[in-house]
C-alpha cells in the first residue's frame, strides 16, 4: 500500500519526515482530485487528510491509476514548485493535459462501453 500524500512529497523533492509543507501539498492533491471527478475519473467528494490515505482507495483499474498518479504528481508540481522557465512550464503543461484527455476518455470508455451492435 502506498499513501498519496508520501509519494506525493517524494515526487515533487520533500522528504517524507518534513511535514512544513503538507497542508499546502494536501491542498493541491485535492485540487487534483476536484479536476478528475469533473473528468468523471474519480468519485466526487474523494480527498486526502493526512499520510494515511493510499492510492488504492480510489478504488479504479490499474491502468488508470497508474495515469492518475502521475497526472496528481505533474498537476501537483506544477503548482507546489514550477519550473523556472516558461519553455519547461509549457512542457510540463502540455503532458498535464494529454493525461486529462486521455483519463477523460478512459472513464467514458468505461462508463459507456461499445456494444457489438456499435462496433458493426
Amino acid at each position: 500500500m502506498e499513501s498519496i500524500l508520501t509519494s506525493t512529497k517524494d515526487k515533487v523533492g520533500v522528504a517524507e519526515g518534513y511535514t512544513v509543507f503538507d497542508e499546502q501539498i494536501i491542498d493541491h492533491i485535492n485540487s487534483a482530485f476536484s479536476r478528475l471527478t469533473t473528468l468523471g475519473v474519480v468519485t466526487a467528494g474523494f480527498s486526502i487528510a493526512d499520510d494515511i490515505d493510499e492510492w488504492e482507495d480510489l478504488e479504479i483499474p490499474v491502468d488508470q491509476l497508474n495515469m492518475v498518479k502521475t497526472f496528481v504528481f505533474l498537476y501537483v508540481r506544477m503548482l507546489f514548485d514550477p519550473p523556472q522557465t516558461s519553455y519547461m512550464q509549457n512542457i510540463m503543461q502540455g503532458q498535464i493535459d494529454k493525461h486529462e484527455w486521455l483519463l477523460a476518455a478512459m472513464a467514458d470508455a468505461v462508463a459507456h462501453p461499445l456494444s457489438p451492435e456499435d462496433a458493426a
